[in-house]
């Protein structure tokens, strides 16, 4: 089960771009301000507060060495109001102006704040997967690289396609998915996208990107724990309950998260499934 420092860090790294107050990870997690407090504080050296500034400020200074080309951009879209908030603010945390920065190109030597995350330590039960046989799908959305231990970084990418759902042309149903591909095989880094089906890619735009995965058979496997949990459910499939079933997996993708009307992306909670191309 999920720690309620677990349940924290993933509602913070979903929703940073807003205004995070103590009393919604209270809320979520189920507690008083001044438990959730305390045990924030004791789980990772920091307060929330601190943990949410650095966490945003870590999230500009990557922008500004990408070349972010107006700083003032970069400090609305990391709450602050103005250019000279933004750069103080930037100063005491990195002892490094942004303007500086961006002009160096590179965060050598700046202490980011990274999100925290937990590996999984536990095989759980699962039940029997249900087979189906489904597809050709396009899956048009948000996608992009990560080194293959790092999966802390998807909420964000997450919260960054929110806005997209239900707007985008052609968009079938309303459930959303999140494809995992090219696991361990390309300087070991996976490509995790964000997205919902369409019909056609022909309507995209730029922004987006589309995959389209061939028909075949998949392993259905429901994760009923919340989201934080998930590399525990992955571990189990992979490791236990394919070979159970006698399945073996198949070549693209690695998997499929399918996120219906039943999970609640404010908390976390819900449940899912996980689908699993089988041979």
């Amino acid at each position: 089960m999920q720690t309620p420092v677990e349940k924290a860090i993933w509602f913070i790294e979903s929703h940073f771009s807003r205004d995070v107050m103590l009393d919604d990870l209270a809320h979520v997690c189920g507690l008083s301000r001044f438990q959730m407090s305390r045990l924030f504080s004791y789980a990772t050296g920091k307060t929330v507060t601190a943990y949410v500034r650095g966490r945003r400020l870590t999230e500009a200074a990557r922008a500004l060495t990408d070349g972010a080309p107006d700083i003032l951009a970069v400090a609305l879209q990391a709450g602050y109001g103005s250019h000279e908030a933004f750069t103080r603010a930037f100063r005491d945390q990195f002892g490094i102006c942004p303007a500086e920065l961006r002009t160096r190109g590179n965060l050598a030597g700046i202490a980011l704040v990274e999100p925290l995350r937990e590996d999984p330590a536990v095989f759980i039960r699962l039940p029997p997967p249900r087979l189906v046989s489904l597809g050709p799908l396009l899956i048009a959305g948000l996608g992009r690289r990560f080194a293959c231990d790092d999966f802390a970084g998807i909420p964000a990418l997450w919260q960054e396609f929110h806005p997209h759902l239900g707007e985008i042309p052609g968009q079938k149903g309303s459930a959303a998915y999140g494809l995992v591909a090219n696991k361990a095989t390309v300087g070991e880094t996976y490509f995790y996208l964000a997205g919902v089906e369409v019909s056609a890619f022909s309507y995209l735009d730029n922004t987006l990107t589309g995959v389209r995965i061939p028909a075949q058979h998949w392993a259905v496997f429901p994760h009923e724990g919340h989201v934080t949990t998930i590399a525990s459910t992955i571990q189990t499939i992979f490791a236990q309950a394919l070979p159970a079933s006698g399945l073996s997996p198949g070549d693209m993708p690695d998997l499929l998260e399918r996120y219906g009307a039943g999970f609640d992306p404010q908390t976390g909670e819900g449940g899912f499934e996980i689908w699993v191309p089988v041979k």
